[in-house]
């Protein structure tokens, strides 16, 4: 059995023993092969739906490509797949050969999600849970991600199928980022996905407050209609870091929906500078 270079504690299944014919342990293989070259693999995760987590994590992702580093983001809510329209890049098709299915890349930031595989925006995937899980190690063993500083993954609210998978397919090198809004709703389920986390044994590199005060476009004046404060309660309940507080701005909105996204379109707001400052957290994270 040969060894993986990339992955010295021997963790990987390349490193063990096996029946070489059987599919689930080739895809295993694969799976491993294609991660040696991803440094550090970043879940970002939500216990409620609506916080703007896909907004975070396409910013987050290409932030770290402004940072100089090599990114790839996989959208894993295979549900509701968004990555591609936010993207600019709804109705195209990867390629494929023999190597496997190539990325995406759009802004420098190399993309895959099940959005790409679909006939249309408008069909929905009516998959059950060992069907999703089956899904996204494809989408990991299959993609032709190469070397990889960070990896991200996108995933739907909860505590579900698709984080647990992904979590679990992912092994050593991964953490998380979560994201919450302000108000009390959206906290108490957000505190579960810490608990998810610890109960996996899986790093939180710390809390993103989004939506955390309203910019007037016209004057410039902040208001909080989502209340303040609510994640910096939360991170020193659980002790966990909190990374920064993202504002709420309209051009954040209508960037994603024209497949703009907002550090690249307007790098100095306050919300790409605060995107920018989870960024360089989770860099300092990847060091330690």
């Amino acid at each position: 059995m040969s060894s993986c270079e990339g992955c010295s504690d021997g963790s990987c299944s390349i490193n063990q023993q096996g029946n070489p014919q059987d599919e689930q342990f080739q895809m295993r293989q694969r799976l491993d092969k294609r991660m040696c070259g991803v440094k550090n693999k970043i879940v970002v995760m939500s216990g409620k739906g609506g916080v703007g987590k896909s907004t975070t994590a396409v910013n987050l992702a290409l932030a770290l490509v402004n940072q100089g580093k090599k990114v790839g983001l996989l959208d894993i809510d295979i549900h509701g797949p968004s990555i591609p329209k936010m993207l600019g890049l709804e109705g195209e098709r990867p390629n494929a050969d023999d190597a496997g299915i190539y990325p995406l890349e759009a802004s420098g930031l190399k993309l895959m999600s099940i959005g790409f595989l679909l006939a249309s925006t408008s069909e929905a995937t009516i998959m059950r849970g060992p069907m999703k899980h089956g899904a996204i190690q494809q989408l990991l063993a299959d993609v032709v991600w190469g070397d990889l500083d960070f990896l991200l993954l996108d995933c739907p609210p909860g505590t579900g199928d698709e984080p647990l998978s992904a979590v679990q397919l992912l092994g050593s090198g991964s953490s998380a980022v979560v994201v919450t809004t302000p108000q009390d709703v959206a906290l108490t389920d957000v505190e579960k996905s810490i608990s998810f986390c610890r109960e996996l044994k899986l790093p939180v590199v710390g809390l993103v407050e989004n939506m955390s005060g309203f910019i007037c476009p016209h004057c410039g004046e902040r208001s909080d209609i989502f209340k303040s404060g609510g994640a910096k309660t939360l991170a020193e309940k659980t002790g966990i870091s909190l990374l920064a507080q993202v504002p709420f701005e309209p051009l954040v909105v209508i960037g994603g929906d024209d497949g703009k996204p907002h550090v690249l379109g307007y790098p100095e707001s306050a919300t790409s500078l605060a995107l920018h400052q989870v960024a360089m957290a989770v860099i300092e994270s990847s060091l330690k």
